[in-house]
């Protein structure tokens, strides 16, 4: 697959119905969808991983929704892992510091209280993919959650950083008010700025994704690395890790399912 092959690839794929949503609030972004763990094709629950909580990406947006991935929480639920696929308020749509971060908490407390007994391990496993792992990597640094471990796949890791590059036409600008207090605000909610409270971290970030540079997670795992454990993955580009079938999504499941190593690569 050519990295440029890879958003349609992941779009292309079918969206795949949750066993049941729940909601953590009145909105109607904030909801979680559910998926079993399986195992043999059967339907049978057989739960033989951690319960992992999923966080999309789309540069906080409300044009870009939880369906792409519903296909990667089919797959991790076939692998045995309870999942909860949450949705959250984005721009555009009731979305925006803070309320988009105030979602993330409280969609973590809601997948913990519906799905944890359906959980071989104790606690969450955190993950995001892009915009979504910025927002595991700011949820990695508030104490008193139940995650345990957060895995952050092209996240955008340095807030500042991506403010400067201007990435997708001004994002964070978008997300954070373009006001004044922006540097403060910027500071707040900028992970690079904000160590894991004791909690392990893992990114995956391919060296020729075009849409969140590499450097961003370099950056961060420069700034932690006592707790982050950095895998680059050669040749892959945005959207191939999150891709059921690829090479880098077999190492995404691996993370998920094996304990924190911290090292960096």
């Amino acid at each position: 697959m050519t990295v440029a092959g890879e958003e349609p690839a992941l779009l292309g794929l079918a969206p795949v119905a949750p066993d049941r949503t729940v909601a953590y609030g009145p909105h109607p972004d904030q909801i979680v969808d559910v998926y079993a763990p399986r195992a043999g094709g059967g339907g049978r629950a057989d739960a033989r991983g951690p319960l992992v909580v999923l966080l999309h990406g789309g540069f906080w947006r409300a044009a870009y929704d939880r369906r792409h991935l519903s296909p990667l929480a089919a797959e991790l639920a076939g692998q045995g892992m309870p999942v909860a696929l949450a949705e959250y308020r984005r721009v555009g749509a009731g979305g925006g510091a803070p309320q988009t971060f105030e979602d993330v908490t409280a969609a973590v407390g809601a997948a913990h209280a519906a799905l944890a007994r359906t959980a071989a391990d104790p606690g969450v496993v955190l993950a995001g993919h892009s915009a979504g792992g910025h927002l595991a990597l700011l949820a990695a640094a508030r104490p008193g959650t139940p995650v345990t471990r957060v895995l952050a796949v092209a996240p955008v890791a340095d807030l500042a950083r991506a403010h400067e590059l201007g990435l997708s036409d001004g994002a964070v600008a978008e997300l954070l008010g373009d006001a004044p207090g922006l540097a403060e605000r910027l500071a707040a909610a900028d992970p690079v700025r904000h160590p894991p409270a004791g909690i392990p971290v893992t990114i995956l970030h391919g060296t020729e994704d075009p849409e969140v540079p590499v450097e961003l997670s370099r950056r961060y795992a420069a700034r932690h690395p006592g707790t982050t454990e950095l895998r680059e993955l050669p040749g892959v580009g945005h959207y191939a890790p999150v891709t059921p079938g690829s090479p880098s999504c077999h190492t995404l499941i691996g993370c998920l399912s094996r304990p924190h190593r911290p090292r960096s690569t």
